[in-house]
C-alpha cells in the first residue's frame, strides 16, 4: 500500500520489548502493522468516510504509541530476537506391543498443541496450522496462524491458540483473532486459561498473568527456567519448571508452597485435588493441591514428554521419550507399556475410553483405550490404521487484515462502542438486551474511542464479561 507512512520501534535492553508498529494512510484507508521486530507481524485496515478522518485516526494511534516509549525507527535496522522452538529427542519404543490406533492424522510439520473437546479434536503446528477433526478422524477445518503453535488451551467452549509471535489466537469467532499481545520478552512456553484469565509460563522460568482486557495482573518468577507447566483452578496457580512446582494465589498474592520433583519438569497436567508434572527423570508424580504433598509416582523407562488421566485420576497416562506410551492406576501400578508406531507423544489428552496424542511427527493419533483393545494389542492383535487425508476444498481460515465497514447494524447485529474509563480504552455493549457494564474481550489493536462496532455474538462468561464470536465490523 502506498501513501504516507510512520514506522515506530520500542526496543529495550536486558531482554525488554523489542516490537514495531507501522502506519500507512493511503486516501481513506490506514493500515497498521505490528509485531515483533523482525517478523512480518500482524496487520489490520480500517476504511474511513474521508481523508481527513483517516489522517486524524492515524495521528491518535501514532501519539498513542509514542507516549507508550515507541520511537521513529528504520525497518530493518535492528535484528530480530531468537524464540525458543523446543527441540525434543525421540528414540524408537522397546514396546514388544504397539498400541490399537485407530487413525492417523498427519498436520505436516511439528506439533505441540492438542485439545479434544466433546464436539471436535483440535492440533496445533510449527507451521501455524491448526486444524480441527471430528471423533472419527475427518478432517473439518483448517486455521492458517502467522507463527508456529506452542500450545491449545480452552477455556469453557472457546479456544485458543498461544503462538512463538507471543499472539493468543481466539479460534471461537469465525475467523481468528488476537485476544492477547504477550510482551516481546516473554518467550511463551505454556499456557492456561480460566474465565478470562490468561497464565504464562516462559523460557526464563516466570509466570505472567493477564486479564481477559489483555492487561496484565502480575507476575512471579519461579526457581528454575523453562517453564513447561501451569496449570489454574480457582484457588492456585501450578507452576512446573526445572526446580519442580510451585503454587501460587491467584490473585498474585505470593507463593503457597513448592514442592522439588524427581527431576525437571516437561509437562502438567490437573484433575480436582491434584496436579501431575512429567519429568526428565522418567516418571510422572502426583502432587496434593492443598500443600505439594507427593501423593503418588508413576515410574516410566526414559523421559516423560507429556501425561493425562482419565476422569478424576482413575487412570494415569505417560508419553516418553522412546515413542512409548504408559497406562498406570492411580496407586501407581503399571498396567500396560505399548508402542506408539510413530514418534513420541508430546501432549495427550484422554475421552471417552480413546486417548489422542499429538507426536514427534506433527501426527495426531487416537487409541482405543478400551480394556478390550489394549489387552488385544499386548497379544499383537491391532486394527490397521486409518490414514486421514484433507480433503481439497477444506475450508481455511486466517485472521482478518481487514476490518469490513457498514452504515447499519443487521436485525441481529450487536453494536459495540470504545469509551475512555479510567484512561483506559474499554468496548462495552450499546444493543438492548445485555449488561451495559459489563467489558467485551475485544481485539486491542482496532479500538478507536468513540468507535463503534458491530458483532455477530456475544457470550457472557461467569466472571462477568461478554466474549465476541463472529466477524467484526466497524460502524461509520
Amino acid at each position: 500500500m502506498t501513501g504516507t507512512k510512520t514506522y515506530l520501534e520500542l526496543s529495550q535492553d536486558g531482554g525488554g520489548a523489542h516490537k514495531f508498529y507501522e502506519v500507512t494512510v493511503a486516501g481513506t484507508t490506514v493500515a497498521v502493522r505490528y509485531g515483533r521486530i523482525g517478523a512480518a507481524g500482524q496487520t489490520q485496515t480500517s476504511t474511513f468516510p474521508t481523508a481527513e478522518k483517516a489522517k486524524a485516526a492515524a495521528a491518535r494511534k501514532i501519539g498513542e504509541k509514542v507516549r507508550k516509549g515507541y520511537a521513529p525507527a528504520v525497518a530493518g535496522g535492528r535484528a530480530a530476537r531468537p524464540v525458543t522452538r523446543r527441540e525434543v529427542a525421540s528414540a524408537p519404543s522397546t514396546a514388544r506391543a504397539v498400541a490399537p490406533v485407530l487413525w492417523r492424522f498427519r498436520t505436516g510439520a511439528a506439533a505441540f498443541g492438542i485439545h479434544i473437546g466433546e464436539d471436535r479434536c483440535w492440533v496445533g503446528n510449527q507451521s501455524g496450522d491448526v486444524y480441527t477433526l471430528g471423533h472419527d478422524g475427518e478432517v473439518l477445518a483448517r486455521y492458517q496462524l502467522p507463527d508456529g503453535v506452542k500450545c491449545l488451551v480452552a477455556d469453557d467452549f472457546w479456544i485458543y491458540a498461544g503462538c512463538d509471535d507471543g499472539t493468543v489466537y481466539d479460534l471461537s469467532a469465525k475467523l481468528p483473532f488476537a485476544a492477547y499481545e504477550i510482551a516481546s520478552d516473554v518467550d511463551i512456553f505454556w499456557l492456561d486459561i480460566r474465565e478470562g484469565v490468561l497464565n504464562v509460563a516462559d523460557r526464563a522460568g516466570g509466570l505472567t498473568v493477564i486479564d481477559h482486557e489483555d492487561e496484565y495482573q502480575w507476575s512471579r518468577r519461579s526457581a528454575g527456567a523453562h517453564a513447561w507447566m501451569v496449570r489454574r483452578d480457582e484457588d492456585a496457580v501450578y507452576h512446573g519448571h526445572i526446580e519442580g512446582v510451585t503454587a501460587y494465589a491467584p490473585d498474585g498474592g505470593g507463593e503457597l508452597w513448592h514442592t522439588p520433583t524427581k527431576g525437571a519438569v516437561l509437562f502438567g497436567w490437573q484433575e480436582d485435588t491434584s496436579v501431575y508434572a512429567g519429568t526428565n527423570h522418567r516418571v510422572v508424580q502426583r502432587l496434593s493441591k492443598a500443600d505439594g504433598t507427593v501423593e503418588a509416582t508413576y515410574q516410566c523407562d526414559t523421559a516423560v514428554y507429556s501425561c493425562a488421566t482419565a476422569p478424576g485420576g482413575r487412570y494415569v497416562f505417560a508419553g516418553d521419550s522412546a515413542s512409548s506410551v504408559y497406562c498406570f492406576t492411580a496407586d501407581g501400578t503399571r498396567l500396560w507399556k505399548l508402542g506408539t508406531g510413530g514418534g513420541s507423544a508430546l501432549s495427550m489428552q484422554y475421552l471417552d475410553e480413546k486417548l489422542y496424542m499429538v507426536t514427534t511427527d506433527g501426527s495426531l493419533v487416537c487409541i482405543d483405550a478400551t480394556d478390550a483393545a489394549i489387552a488385544a494389542a499386548r497379544t499383537g492383535s491391532v486394527p490397521v490404521p486409518l490414514d486421514v487425508k484433507s480433503a481439497a476444498a477444506l475450508p481455511t481460515y486466517a485472521p482478518a487484515t481487514t476490518v469490513r465497514t457498514v452504515t447499519t447494524a443487521t436485525a441481529t447485529g450487536i453494536v459495540v462502542e470504545c469509551t475512555q474509563q479510567g484512561g483506559r480504552l474499554r468496548v462495552h455493549v450499546v444493543s438492548d438486551g445485555y449488561e451495559p457494564t459489563w467489558n467485551v474481550q475485544f481485539p486491542r489493536h482496532i479500538r478507536q474511542p468513540g468507535a463503534r462496532y458491530v458483532v455477530d455474538a456475544l457470550s457472557p462468561s461467569s466472571s462477568g464479561f461478554y466474549r465476541v464470536r463472529g466477524e467484526i465490523k466497524r460502524l461509520v
